[in-house]
């Protein structure tokens, strides 16, 4: 039987969820409940359809211009497992790298049955949505306790490594 994900949404060439043009993958389901989330849609775990880890590749692979690959939703560490067999796919048949979006620290998941997906990220945006710590004027996070961790580096070190976007200098 295929790897199946709850997928809400996917879109294609957007520049808001990471450096360059991504294909952004949105699934469905979060317990995190953050106040003020840009996307409480997404919180239902029964929206969306379900769809296979090739249904979705055939999409990302689809499109050559892309950089990256993004997964939000909702939070994709909820479907931990069937992301990491799509992000392994990603970085086998592709260039392209892969970021998640998850209200979950790095530290809780490197404890957890998430560092399977882990693992196979190139950057984590981790930490939930805090209204209260909202900054519009940050890059690619929405509240200054999110951070940006650069995963294979923090991995290789035992330790959070911040990610440093390269691109602007």
């Amino acid at each position: 039987m295929a790897t199946t994900l709850r997928i809400l949404n996917i879109v294609e060439d957007t520049m808001v969820d990471g450096p360059g043009l991504r294909t952004s993958i949105y699934c469905a389901g979060c317990r995190h409940a953050c106040a003020g989330c840009h996307n409480p849609q997404s919180w239902d775990f029964d929206q969306g359809e379900d769809m296979t880890v090739e249904q979705v590749m055939r999409i990302v692979m689809a499109d050559p211009y892309t950089q990256g690959v993004t997964f939000s939703g909702g939070d994709p560490m909820y479907q931990a497992i069937a992301f990491a067999e799509l992000a392994q796919q990603i970085h086998r048949r592709t260039q392209k790298d892969v970021w998640c979006y998850t209200g979950f620290t790095f530290e809780s998941l490197i404890q957890d049955d998430q560092r399977e997906l882990l693992a196979e990220l190139d950057v984590l945006v981790d930490g939930p949505f805090v209204k209260a710590l909202r900054d519009p004027d940050l890059l690619f996070r929405g509240s200054s306790n999110q951070r940006i961790i650069d995963v294979q580096a923090s991995l290789y070190a035992g330790r959070t490594i911040l990610w440093q976007d390269n691109t602007r200098i």
